[in-house]
């Protein structure tokens, strides 16, 4: 599994406060927000984390199809590929488990 999708994420611009402009002398109340690149890029790293993770699983499976099919008779290969399959996925969810504990922790302040 690359790791290198993670290194796009540019860290020092990604917890900057959107900008935020209103322009209500024009009647419009509602406000707009600009755009930040940041979570576009930390998206877009995590979904090819998720697709990589999938075509791990997805190897995995056609290792276990042919081996069971007679095409194959290294079960190396086999447990190569689970194995792939198995760290992806522990990956994925520890990277989950990481996000979903800063969205709590930002969650809990107080202002």
């Amino acid at each position: 599994m690359e790791l290198s999708a993670l290194s796009n994420v540019d860290l020092m611009n990604a917890f900057q406060v959107p900008t935020i402009s209103s322009s209500l002398d024009e009647g419009d109340k509602t406000g707009s927000v600009q755009k930040n690149g940041a979570f576009e890029a930390a998206f877009n790293s995590a979904s090819k984390l998720i697709n990589d993770a999938n075509d791990y699983s997805n190897a995995a499976e056609v290792e276990e199809m042919k081996y069971a099919m007679g095409e194959t008779e290294s079960i190396h290969d086999v447990q190569i590929a689970q194995q792939k399959a198995n760290i992806a996925l522990q990956y994925v969810v520890a990277v989950r488990d990481s996000f979903m504990s800063g969205y709590k922790e930002l969650m809990n302040l107080q202002f």
